[in-house]
């Protein structure tokens, strides 16, 4: 079984804009589901993926990922994932022995910006860049897939 062990950060500046190795644009959406599960579609640059997602244990969960025809794709987001879809521009980072993808999303998460790593065991070391801010991996307004129906435009409104 695929496990995807990922912990996520808030980032404090924009320091890491000078390390960026590749940025891809994505438009992603979810379709709706049952339970704890989550299907995702996500369309970047000339690649489309199907993505399913068990409930997240910790900074772990089964994750199981296909490529399918981008033209499925535009398809499934625009019939099966209205409502529920985001857009954001991945910026890779490499720093020490990993790979940071930092997500500065867009539309109505504008101004949220997120650094994730992925992690081939829970307690694996890690050097922390100086522009990493705090960890929110167990917060789950900044999942996608919650980002899609709970918007970060809409805290700062509630904060108000």
């Amino acid at each position: 079984m695929a496990q995807e062990i990922e912990r996520k950060f808030l980032v404090k500046d924009t320091s890491w804009q000078s390390e960026v190795v590749k940025r891809t644009a994505m438009r992603q959406g979810y379709i709706d589901t049952v339970g704890l599960t989550t299907v995702r579609v996500r369309l970047q640059d000339d690649q489309a993926y199907l993505t399913i997602k068990g409930a997240t244990r910790g900074i772990s969960r089964s994750e199981f990922e296909y490529a399918i025809p981008c033209e499925d794709a535009v398809a499934m987001l625009d019939e099966l994932c209205e409502g529920r879809r985001l857009e954001k521009v991945r910026h890779l980072v490499a720093h020490g022995a990993h790979c940071w993808e930092i997500d500065v999303f867009e539309q109505d998460n504008a101004g949220l910006v997120v650094a994730e790593i992925e992690l081939a065991r829970p307690d694996e070391h890690f050097e922390r860049p100086e522009w990493l801010g705090e960890e929110v991996s167990d917060d789950p307004r900044y999942y996608n897939a919650n980002l899609v129906s709970h918007p970060y435009a809409r805290w700062a409104q509630k904060q108000a």
